[in-house]
């Protein structure tokens, strides 16, 4: 006899690709002013900088990324029950492996190669760079970012790095875990989920054990690689039980109140436990430094049960019928939603929902080429920020439109190996 499982109902929730479209959109928006932050060294600096982007930054990062990759999860939930194991993990070779190879060869040296032209004294030409930045090694320590060399990096494209890494993880693991013993987990974990305040509770510690005792890796939007590694696990184990989702929608206001208050404890803790000179809050193992760590871990997982409980409610509320997940960037596992119908809004979120991987992909390499002449312009900041945000806008969906979306080969290139309804 076997005991009937309960699975979500297999429809979309197109919120979950909107908020998909904001993050990638947002990103460009986040790493503009990177270009004006007094403490991050990001590749093009402008003369005059400011400590007021830190704090703005804190407030989008403490649950942007970790949101993609809790919706990556979410998808693969749907993904690895329909295509099995071995099918899921040619789905992810292809439509993030490939756009990963390609580019890594042809527009991660980019940026790096703008950073050591900010130096006066640089005058290496691109193609006599391109050696050193390919000259590599293998560093399995580094896991999952095993190539790594002098000049090379995953750049942005760590996002991608880590999304294919866990995945490719995933798959096998699922094939070989017995069935019932996870089945009786879920279930437990189930009906823990109707005690109110569980949902926030019981996940957000995790997390905060592994932001304050791994500590936060600041070039990775200020998460560790293992804490993006649990967000993406929940997110996975968020998709197979309705009753995860129910619980969402009854605690959200309970999670902005939580969030609220931890950020307002926290955020001025980091501040403080940064002014000591040569003191790094992402890293030290102080009382203070390890307490604000695990206080953001902790909003971080408040802030996400938030905005899902709190779109679904609006969803549920206006349409009764209950969605299917889709992925993060390139991780879509039914590919873009259908065209909505009508409406110059629903046009646009569909084109942006089928374009989210390759405008993730080509949005740095324009940013910092157009920030390394704007940043010698003789204007305020302000000036600056908004034209570097406008033109790189406007720069990285005309090479999605021009380039990337008309033909076969680019749009496989960059991740859309199946054809958009949009």
């Amino acid at each position: 006899m076997t005991t009937a499982r309960r699975d979500p109902p297999q429809t979309r929730r197109p919120e979950l690709d909107a908020i998909r479209a904001l993050v990638v959109v947002g990103l460009v928006f986040f790493h503009a002013a990177l270009v004006f932050d007094t403490r991050n060294a990001y590749y093009v600096k402008n003369a005059q900088t400011t400590e007021a982007t830190t704090v703005v930054a804190g407030l989008a990062v403490v649950w942007a990324m970790p949101m993609l990759f809790l919706i990556a999860g979410l998808g693969s939930w749907h993904s690895l029950r329909r295509r099995g194991p071995a099918g899921f993990a040619m789905e992810r070779l292809l439509r993030l492996g490939v756009p990963l190879i390609f580019a890594t060869v042809a527009l991660l040296p980019v940026p790096q190669w703008l950073r050591l032209r900010a130096d006066p004294a640089y005058q290496e030409s691109y193609p006599r760079f391109l050696p050193r930045f390919f000259d590599v090694r293998l560093d399995l320590s580094e896991f999952p970012f095993i190539v790594q060399g002098e000049h090379f990096e995953p750049g942005h494209l760590w996002f991608v790095v880590m999304l294919l890494a866990y995945a490719l993880l995933l798959a096998p693991l699922v094939r070989w875990l017995p069935r019932e013993p996870g089945r009786r987990i879920r279930e437990r974990l189930s009906a823990a989920m109707r005690t109110r305040g569980a949902i926030l509770a019981l996940p957000a510690v995790p997390v905060a054990l592994i932001t304050a005792l791994a500590g936060m890796e600041e070039p990775f939007a200020g998460w560790s690689r293992w804490a993006y590694l649990l967000f993406f696990l929940y997110g996975f184990v968020l998709a197979s039980d309705e009753q995860f989702r129910t619980a969402m929608r009854r605690d959200a206001i309970l999670a902005v109140v939580s969030a609220l208050i931890l950020l307002a404890i926290g955020m001025p803790g980091f501040l403080i436990a940064g002014e000591a000179p040569g003191a790094n809050p992402f890293t030290d193992m102080t009382a203070l430094a390890i307490a604000v760590r695990a206080l953001y871990g902790a909003a971080g997982w408040c802030c996400l049960v938030a905005i899902l409980g709190l779109l679904d409610r609006r969803r549920t509320a206006r349409n009764p019928e209950s969605p299917l997940p889709s992925a993060a960037p390139g991780g879509n596992p039914g590919g873009p939603p259908p065209a909505p119908r009508a409406g110059l809004g629903r046009r646009l979120y569909g084109y942006l929902a089928a374009a989210v991987l390759p405008l993730y992909i080509l949005h740095q390499p324009i940013l910092v080429a157009i920030a390394y002449g704007v940043v010698r312009w003789d204007a305020t900041m302000p000036v600056k920020y908004v034209t570097i945000v406008a033109a790189s806008l406007a720069l990285t969906v005309a090479a999605y439109e021009l380039v990337v979306r008309r033909t076969r080969p680019t749009r496989f290139l960059f991740g859309m190996w199946r054809r958009s309804r949009s």
